[in-house]
């Protein structure tokens, strides 16, 4: 009784934790001047993807792998499909020409990497496909790569635009919201796993459906505030850096991690899975060339959430 209690109280303080993360590492960032886009794909994504990290590191240590792969595929499309399509609807995304060349074609080829390195069994015709700590090795080498992108070839910093998070905090207010935000992280990603756990056993369903729907969810719900505020700010470059910098760390990082503390059993159906998440990002790139070249407009924005219901409805009736 008491798991189902603290389940729903562990996804109040993933947010909670992620709000705070993000505002404070926002201050820190603003103090160095670094250009709203860079923000999105690094500072606040990783704020906010923090959650999924949180989540993913407790379950590889128990044991529940496939909620571990699961929550990573299933908060990819959440992010791409259904908070995209909502930012979209809100206030149509313009986006940057280095963004449409650059950090979309990257979110496609994570998740292809991601499937070759899972398929042992089909590539190489080995007995067990999974994610195993060399392949962690490999994610975690792609994510320093990205980094580096990422910092050593920064965009002119410009005005802001909207309200900052941080605004007259000072820095070391800044980094006690992280530090405070991490231990919130922490905690509440305990509660939702163990949580989690519980009830895919009580519904009798399988722990990749929870990992899928239920807590990919949930841990994408900073992502979903962050993105949907910046686009009420028309401020497209925190809302989608966000979402990409965010399924980038997701799968280089997150999985990298994962995999290096546990290796990850990669389940057939998983490849499904990593074929919404390509089709969601060849969407999102093909959008940028109809109808207003480099805007996710209002009409996409729809037809990405209208094709999210259709994949979750897929997923509940295969689980």
């Amino acid at each position: 009784m008491v798991a189902y209690l603290l389940f729903p109280a562990g996804f109040f303080l993933l947010a909670k934790g992620a709000s705070f993360l993000v505002d404070g590492a926002s201050g820190i960032a603003r103090a160095l001047r670094v250009s709203d886009l860079v923000i999105g794909l690094t500072v606040v994504a990783f704020g906010t993807s923090f959650p999924e990290l949180s989540v993913n590191v407790f379950a590889s240590i128990e044991g529940n792998t496939e909620i571990a792969i699961g929550n990573i595929l299933g908060s990819n499309t959440f992010n791409i499909l259904l908070i995209l399509g909502i930012s979209a609807i809100i206030c149509p995304l313009k986006v940057g020409g280095g963004t449409v060349w650059k950090e979309i074609p990257l979110t496609l080829f994570a998740a292809v990497i991601l499937g070759i390195l899972g398929n042992d069994k089909l590539i190489d015709g080995g007995g067990i496909s999974a994610l195993t700590r060399i392949d962690g090795a490999v994610l975690l080498s792609f994510f320093v790569i990205f980094l580096y992108y990422a910092f050593g070839a920064p965009r002119a910093p410009k005005n802001p635009q909207g309200d900052e998070p941080a605004k007259g905090r000072s820095l070391g207010g800044s980094f006690f919201l992280v530090i405070l935000g991490l231990i919130c992280l922490m905690i509440g990603a305990e509660w939702v796993v163990n949580g989690a756990v519980r009830l895919a056993s009580a519904l009798g369903v399988s722990e990749s459906l929870i990992g899928l729907m239920i807590v990919a969810a949930g841990t994408s719900l900073p992502e979903l505030a962050t993105s949907c505020a910046a686009a009420c700010k028309k401020n497209a470059e925190i809302a989608l850096g966000n979402i990409l910098g965010s399924n980038i760390f997701n799968v280089f990082f997150v999985l990298g991690v994962s995999s290096a503390i546990r290796p990850l059993p990669f389940r057939p159906q998983c490849n499904m899975d990593i074929g919404v998440t390509v089709i969601s990002s060849l969407m999102l790139f093909i959008c940028m060339f109809t109808g207003k070249r480099h805007i996710l407009d209002r009409w996409e924005g729809a037809l990405f959430i209208l094709f999210y219901g259709s994949y979750a409805a897929f997923v509940i009736f295969r689980g």
